[in-house]
C-alpha cells in the first residue's frame, strides 16, 4: 500500500497490549480461538526467545516412547507451564514472536516490509533523506518500526525515523490528525525531545528525530546499548541497580513538569515509561507525543485497566510515573501491581510517592494529581535551571478535537475495565463453584433433598391409597332408608359385609361394601337413597348398640317412626 494511499475499508485496528492467555485444553474465554501446534513449533518458538536470556521451562524432547499416554499427559502439563511463564512475563507477552504463535490470524503480516514500502514511498517526495539501516526490534511495539537515517548533504549526522500504524484509540478525523502531526515539530519544551520532521496520511505517521548515542532512561538503568533488540536489552538484565537519589529527584521533577505542561495544554499523553524518556546529559526529554494522536495503546495498559479508579489520561500518566519511579529506584519493574510492600529505598520520601501511585489503597481509591506529586517532599526542593521557554501553540479548533478524542479514549478504557471486572467476578464464581469443598456441599444437599423427596412421595402415596380405600367403600355400600333398616337375614342373603366407622362428629356410621357378585345391586340401591338421608346403624355392631332413629334424633316424632316401620 502506498504511503498516501487510504487504508482499506473495514480494517480492524487491534490493541496489541491485550494480554493473551493460552491453555492446552479448551479455553473458557468468550473470545477464544483454537490453534494447532506441534512440539516442533514450541521448540522453534523457544529457540527464537533465547535472545531474551531467560531460562524457559520447555519440556525436553524424547525420541523413544513419545506416544505413551503417561508421557503425553506429562508433556501436556509441561507445555502448559511453559505457556504460563511466557504469558505472565510483561515483555515476552507483548513481543511479536509470541503474538504470532498464539494468534496467527491477526499477526500474520510482515510489518517490517510494510514499513519499508511506506518509507520508500515517502522518500520519493523527500529526496534529501536516505536510509542507512533498519534498527530491527529496538522497540516493543509490533506495528512501529525504526530506521537509521542521514541527510545527503550532512552524511555524518544520524537521525532516527519512526513509522507507526494506527491504533484502536484513533478518534481524530483524518484532517485534524494530519494537522496535529505536522504541529509536533513546532513544540518547544526543555523536557520534550525535539521532532525534526513529521508527516502523516490516513493510515500511518512518519516522524524523524536526532539519534542519541546515550539512549533512553531505560538504557541507563539496564546498562544496555540503544541499538540492541528490546528483548535482549531489558528481559534479563545482568546487573540490577537503581539510580542515585539525586538522579531520581531530578529526573522525576523534570518528567512531572512536562506532564503538567501537556495536561494544561489539553494534550493527551498516556505513554510514559522509561523507554519513552530520552537522556540528554543530565536532562530527561519526553518522546513519542504522536502515540496518543495515532491511537496507540499504552505500555502499561494491561496494568491500569485492572483498576476502575484509573479512568482518565491524567490518572494514567500518574500511575505510569509510579512504574517509572519504581524502576529508577530499584533497577527493575515491580513483580506485580498493586505492590503490597516496598523494598528499602534510598529515602522514605521515595516510598511515600510510590505508595501514593502503586499501593493497594492508591489503586483502589484513585491517583493523586501531578500538582500534588510536585508538592511532595521528594520533588518540592528540586531546583531546575533552564533558559528555554516552553512553546506549543494549538489552534482552538484542534483543541476541541483533542478534547473529544480524549473523552472517547477514556470511554473505551472505562468499558474495558467494566468487562474485565465482570469477567473477574465470573471467573471467581466459577472457581468457587468448582472447588472441592463446594462439590462436597452440593453432594450433601442433593442427598438431603432426595431423602426429603422420597419421604414426601411416600406420604403422598399413603394418603392417596387411604383415600382410594375410603372412596371405594362408600361407593359400593347399599345405602338404606332411615325408616327401613335392613334385617340381618336380608343382608346375609345379599352377601353384604358390614363395618362400623366413627364419623368426624363423634357419630358411628355403618358403611357397606359389596362383593363382586352384588356390585350391580349395590349401585342400584345406592342410587335410590334420598340425598342427605341418614344411614341406619348396622345390626350386630360391637362398638355401637342398636338404636332407633328417635334416639339419634330426639326431635323426630314417634308417629312417623311407626309409619315408616309399617311401610
Amino acid at each position: 500500500m502506498a504511503f498516501m494511499e487510504k487504508p482499506p475499508a473495514g480494517k480492524v485496528l487491534l490493541d496489541d497490549t491485550v494480554p493473551l492467555t493460552a491453555a492446552i485444553e479448551a479455553s473458557q474465554s468468550l473470545q477464544s480461538h483454537t490453534i494447532v501446534r506441534r512440539y516442533s513449533d514450541f521448540d522453534l518458538l523457544n529457540n527464537s526467545l533465547q535472545i531474551a536470556g531467560l531460562s524457559l521451562p520447555l519440556p525436553p524432547k524424547k525420541l523413544i516412547g513419545n506416544m505413551d499416554r503417561e508421557f503425553i499427559a506429562e508433556r501436556q502439563k509441561g507445555l502448559q507451564n511453559y505457556l504460563n511463564v511466557i504469558t505472565t512475563n510483561h515483555i515476552l507477552s507483548n513481543c511479536e514472536l509470541v503474538k504470532k504463535f498464539l494468534d496467527p490470524n491477526n499477526y500474520s503480516a510482515n510489518y517490517t516490509e510494510i514499513a519499508l514500502q511506506q518509507v520508500s514511498m515517502f522518500f520519493r517526495s523527500e529526496p534529501k533523506w536516505e536510509v542507512v539501516e533498519p534498527l530491527k526490534d529496538i522497540g516493543w511495539r509490533i506495528r512501529k518500526k525504526y530506521f537509521l537515517m542521514k541527510i545527503k548533504n550532512q552524511p555524518k549526522e544520524r537521525l532516527v525515523l519512526s513509522w507507526a500504524d494506527l491504533g484502536p484509540d484513533k478518534y481524530l478525523s483524518d484532517k485534524d490528525f494530519q494537522c496535529l502531526i505536522k504541529l509536533l515539530p513546532s513544540c518547544l519544551h526543555p523536557y520534550i525531545y525535539r521532532v525534526t520532521f513529521a508527516t502523516a496520511n490516513e493510515s500511518s505517521a512518519l516522524l524523524i528525530r536526532m539519534f542519541n548515542d546515550k539512549g533512553t532512561l531505560k538504557d541507563l538503568i539496564y546498562k544496555a546499548k540503544p541499538k540492541d533488540p528490546f528483548l535482549k536489552k531489558y528481559c534479563n538484565p545482568k546487573k540490577i541497580q537503581g539510580l542515585e537519589l539525586q538522579q531520581i529527584k531530578t529526573y522525576g521533577r523534570q518528567i512531572l513538569e512536562v506532564l503538567k505542561f501537556l495536561h494544561d495544554k489539553g494534550f493527551p499523553y498516556g505513554h510514559l515509561h522509561a523507554s519513552n524518556v530520552m537522556l540528554d546529559g543530565d536532562t530527561c526529554r519526553l518522546l513519542d507525543l504522536e502515540n496518543s494522536l495515532l491511537g496507540l495503546p499504552s505500555f502499561y495498559r494491561s496494568y491500569f485497566s485492572q483498576f476502575r479508579k484509573i479512568n482518565t489520561l491524567e490518572s494514567v500518566d500518574v500511575h505510569c510515573f509510579g512504574h517509572l519511579l519504581y524502576e529508577m529506584t530499584y533497577g527493575r519493574p515491580p513483580d506485580s501491581v498493586p505492590v503490597d510492600s516496598f523494598p528499602p529505598a534510598p529515602s522514605m520520601a521515595v516510598v511515600a510517592v510510590l505508595e501514593s501511585t502503586l499501593s493497594c489503597e492508591a489503586c483502589k481509591n484513585g491517583m493523586p494529581t501531578v500538582s500534588r506529586l510536585l508538592q511532595m517532599p521528594l520533588f518540592s526542593d528540586v531546583l531546575l535551571t533552564t533558559s528555554e521557554k516552553p512553546q506549543f501553540k494549538i489552534p482552538t479548533k484542534l483543541k476541541e478535537a483533542l478534547r473529544i478524542a480524549k473523552e472517547c479514549i477514556e470511554k473505551r478504557l472505562i468499558e474495558e475495565q467494566k468487562q474485565i471486572y465482570q469477567h473477574r467476578r465470573l471467573t471467581r464464581a466459577q472457581s468457587h463453584h468448582g472447588s472441592e469443598e463446594e462439590r462436597k456441599k452440593r453432594k450433601i444437599l442433593a442427598r438431603k433433598k432426595s431423602k426429603r423427596s422420597a419421604v414426601e412421595n411416600s406420604e403422598e402415596h399413603s394418603a392417596k391409597y387411604s383415600n382410594s380405600n375410603n372412596s371405594g367403600s362408600g361407593a359400593s355400600s347399599p345405602l338404606t332408608s332411615p325408616s327401613s333398616p335392613t334385617p340381618p337375614s336380608t343382608a346375609a342373603a345379599l352377601g353384604l359385609s358390614k363395618r362400623c366407622k366413627e364419623g368426624k362428629d363423634g357419630r358411628f356410621t355403618s358403611s357397606t361394601s359389596a362383593s363382586a357378585s352384588t356390585s350391580t345391586t349395590s349401585s342400584s340401591l345406592a342410587s335410590c337413597e334420598p340425598r342427605g338421608a341418614y344411614t341406619a346403624p348396622a345390626p350386630g355392631c360391637e362398638r355401637c348398640e342398636p338404636r332407633g332413629l328417635t334416639q339419634l334424633h330426639p326431635e323426630f316424632p314417634k308417629g312417623n317412626l311407626e309409619e315408616s316401620r309399617n311401610l
